[in-house]
């Protein structure tokens, strides 16, 4: 990964205001990258700078009014790629072949979808990287070691309580600016089939 200027001028930015960029080279050209903790707005800042620190070309997904004018150049250029709203298998759908037509794509996904407290992930960055067949990258901020970056890449096994524990592995001791925002790290058990038969 070569460094730019503006990544340079990132990673001083970094330094300067105290703050450590621990990036573990990637092990393949496309990964879906997960961000956790989030409980702070001070993630935003913090991470668009370590974005711009990381010599990857690192993108997000946004819902497709986002990209209509006069957003359209803004989003474009901070690495959005938009996706039509609808059912989430059908996003699911649209990212998977974005990854299948490219040669080289991260994708940074927040799987709390909020900075507050959540009981559960949501579920799109894991169908998403078994379905594209991608690592998922592991980002983190950590408050108290005032460090950030990506710590290492995860190729899942399609067995989820085993992913999900590398994954709670990978991430102990992280903290983020308000731990009591930070929620665990799982997904939502599936809702229990109906035991209604049609017995006609």
């Amino acid at each position: 990964m070569t460094q730019s200027f503006s990544c340079r001028i990132a990673r001083r930015l970094l330094a300067a205001f105290g703050w450590s960029l621990v990036v573990e080279p990637p092990s393949s050209p496309k990964a879906v990258i997960v961000f956790y903790p989030h409980t702070s707005n001070w993630d935003f800042f913090i991470g668009i700078t370590a974005k711009s620190a990381v010599a990857l070309d690192i993108h997000w997904a946004g819902k497709d009014s986002l990209f209509s004018w006069p957003l359209a150049t803004l989003s474009k250029s901070f690495g959005g790629i938009p996706v039509k709203r609808g059912q989430r298998a059908n996003q699911v759908a649209q990212l998977a072949a974005e990854f299948g037509k490219r040669e080289s794509f991260y994708l940074a996904i927040a799987p709390e979808g909020t900075r507050r407290r959540t009981d559960a992930w949501k579920s799109g960055f894991y169908r998403l990287a078994l379905a594209a067949r991608v690592p998922v990258g592991l980002a983190f901020i950590d408050y108290p070691r005032r460090e950030i970056g990506i710590m290492g890449y995860l190729t899942l096994c399609g067995d989820e309580a085993s992913d999900f524990a590398n994954i709670r592995k990978a991430y102990a001791g992280r903290i983020g600016k308000y731990p009591h925002q930070q929620g665990p790290i799982c997904l939502h058990p599936a809702p229990a089939a109906s035991n209604n038969r049609n017995t006609a």
